[in-house]
């Protein structure tokens, strides 16, 4: 019984997730609740587990009119609770001593195995083509900003994924260091409208087995 209700949340969630554009900028979520959503949304996976996301999280009614015209005015800026941007940092690889060392302490893998993987990993990553360490972060970016979605979903909010804004002139106004790709801006609050619905292509017309 518990299996059938958790999935019906489950589904409930996925089919309920639309991208909202309008809405209520007198309602605010607590950093409380962002920092546990963002938490959530952090277990999504990654390459090697590196965790390459990182989170900009913008609150400040004064910096996200700033934001807006960068977004081209898009007006969910101003009045989402908050734009948070995801970017993916190309020296995740530096990361690797402190997550493989965490994975020994919860018990999630051995000493021997960590000092294998420790010098293999930092060696791989840090030497990838550009193009290559590029792709892998956006890859990783997609998936933990969706999961962000769907958590923020479950916690009653609606989104919007948002790539339409200057990168550029982002970069230069807060400050973004160079080795974060940015991969979007996800507004996030409560919905004063309704979404717009949306037809999906079928399975059929979109799906291959086994081979083209």
């Amino acid at each position: 019984m518990n299996i059938v209700s958790t999935e019906a949340k489950f589904m409930d969630v996925i089919r309920e997730r639309h991208s909202v554009r309008y809405y209520d900028p007198s309602f605010k979520i607590s950093e409380e609740e962002l920092r546990q959503m963002l938490e959530e949304a952090t277990l999504a996976p990654s390459s090697s587990n590196l965790q390459p996301w990182r989170f900009l999280v913008i609150t400040d009614p004064t910096d996200k009119e700033r934001l807006k015209p960068i977004a081209y005015g898009q007006q969910q800026v101003a009045d989402a609770s908050a734009v948070i941007a995801v970017f993916g940092d190309l020296d995740s690889w530096q990361q690797t001593e402190k997550i493989y060392d965490r994975n020994v302490e919860i018990g999630a893998m051995d000493e021997a195995t960590r000092n294998r993987m420790v010098p293999r990993n930092i060696e791989t990553y840090k030497n990838l083509p550009p193009e290559v360490a590029r792709g892998i972060v956006l890859v990783d970016g997609g998936l933990v900003a969706m999961q962000l979605m769907l958590v923020a979903k479950a916690h009653g909010y609606d989104t919007v994924p948002m790539g339409g804004y200057d990168a550029a002139q982002f970069k230069e106004a807060f400050n973004v260091p160079d080795r974060y790709v940015q991969v979007m801006l996800i507004a996030v609050g409560k919905a004063a409208r309704e979404a717009h619905k949306t037809s999906r292509l079928t399975v059929d017309e979109i799906t291959a087995w086994n081979r083209f």
